[in-house]
């Protein structure tokens, strides 16, 4: 359905395996409520590629990021959001409060909500300025323009969902197998705040996006 797709899902794949925001986020939210709330981060950060792809191929990208209003909403948002989860992350860590897999604590399944784990996966990937321009510079290299750019959007999107869904998955598998060597452990906190600095940065980072 569109040029050079075999290009476009090796750089897509070698792309999605490099460590970022999604990443951490699963990592966080598997440690928080199991595997579970991995997977259902997973599918959320994975179902705002389909939003980025709709607004990429219809233009409305270009006209959001040339707004100096709309970008910034979308920075206040995408950081703001990644800024209190971090703090929340670094609020655990220095209270010291436990983080267990579900097979060693079972009251930890009162810790994952679906929508809870869908809505942070999801805002973190839609208000994210910078998923919105590497999906703007990177889809169009690879659309026939003999056929629906929509559609086509829509396709590599889903490759993405697949790839993105099968990394994350893994990824949260092996943090759920892991994570009880750290429950209740100084460095398990110590990991805990590590990743909620990170995801401060990330939101700092955020907020110091320029358009293009």
């Amino acid at each position: 359905m569109i040029d050079q797709f075999w290009t476009f899902f090796i750089a897509i794949t070698l792309l999605t395996l490099f460590p970022g925001v999604d990443s951490l986020l699963v990592v966080r939210n598997t440690a928080r409520g199991g595997w579970r709330d991995g997977i259902a981060t997973s599918t959320g950060i994975c179902s705002g590629l389909f939003v980025h792809a709709l607004v990429s191929a219809l233009g409305i990208s270009a006209l959001l990021l040339q707004s100096e209003l709309t970008f910034n909403i979308l920075k206040l948002i995408g950081g703001g959001y990644l800024l209190w989860l971090g703090g929340c992350s670094l609020w655990k860590a220095a209270r010291g409060e436990k983080l267990t897999t579900l097979a060693i604590q079972p009251t930890l399944a009162r810790q994952f909500q679906l929508q809870r784990s869908l809505r942070e996966g999801f805002v973190c990937n839609v208000f994210n300025p910078k998923a919105l321009l590497f999906y703007m510079a990177f889809l169009p290299q690879f659309i026939d323009p003999s056929r629906s750019p929509v559609l086509q959007s829509l396709f590599m999107a889903t490759v993405h969902f697949v790839i993105a869904m099968i990394y994350q998955g893994f990824l949260t598998l092996l943090v759920f197998r892991l994570h009880g060597w750290f429950k209740g452990s100084l460095l398990g906190r110590l990991a805990e705040g590590l990743g909620g600095l990170v995801l401060v940065s990330f939101g700092l980072r955020i907020f110091l996006e320029k358009r293009i």
